[in-house]
């Protein structure tokens, strides 16, 4: 059985599938030592796969984290600006992981970390239904009526954004308490369409992803889901 050389470097955990595809392109994969340039190439495993002429990890049994995010640390191996990383500040004997989408870099809460590049392509899917459930805190004049129009979709600066259930939870003055509920996860999505109806986001904790809850993980821990938790919640994901 073959599949996309790709699909296999994710699976290794070395980085997202679309990651792999920019490497392959880059010339930085080799099969047999051949030089790879298209994502289009099939493999069934069992070739010499090199990447920068270094052997990939082994295929591990797929495992995926729950990791409460602190605020300013960003999502990403390497930051071109030397901010502090989400990768850096993991505890110590976790393996190499990527995470499943991203929170950025004043965002907090729940994101999840796997060992397959694969499987965090999956998860990212907006067909899989899931949502994710956010605590926001804003600054400014609420207006429940613009809210309740986001549960229709909104057009901001040219951008679709699907449909987003918006409650207010408290509210002191200018300040208030907003629980929001979404889909896609789209780039500082939250931020942009809080901005759309006058808004100001002060703080932003995510404390769901499809299934998997923040609850009680305390900021910078990190709990393993039980494999059997895996199967049953993820299910032909795996």
């Amino acid at each position: 059985m073959t599949e996309r050389i790709a699909k296999f470097i994710a699976r290794s955990g070395v980085c997202s599938r679309r990651e792999a595809e920019e490497l392959i392109k880059q010339q930085r994969v080799s099969v047999n030592g051949e030089i790879i340039t298209t994502p289009a190439f099939n493999v069934e495993g069992t070739e010499k796969i090199l990447l920068d002429g270094e052997k990939l990890p082994q295929i591990e049994q797929t495992r995926l984290w729950l990791y409460h995010k602190p605020s300013g640390l960003v999502t990403t191996h390497k930051d071109t600006d030397n901010r502090p990383t989400v990768f850096e500040n993991l505890p110590a004997g976790m393996p190499r992981v990527i995470s499943v989408g991203r929170l950025d870099l004043n965002s907090e809460g729940l994101l999840l970390l796997t060992n397959n590049g694969e499987l965090s392509r999956q998860l990212e899917l907006p067909s899989n239904g899931w949502s994710r459930r956010y605590k926001v805190r804003v600054h400014g004049y609420v207006d429940k009526r613009k809210l309740a129009e986001l549960a229709k979709g909104a057009m901001v600066d040219g951008v679709q954004y699907g449909p987003v259930k918006v409650e207010i939870e408290s509210q002191n003055g200018t300040n208030a308490w907003l629980s929001i509920t979404l889909n896609e996860g789209k780039n500082r999505e939250i931020r942009k369409l809080m901005k759309s109806v006058g808004l100001e986001v002060a703080r932003l904790i995510r404390l769901s992803y499809g299934p998997f809850q923040l609850g009680s993980l305390k900021k910078g821990e990190v709990k393993e889901v039980p494999q059997k938790t895996l199967k049953e919640q993820l299910g032909n994901k795996l």
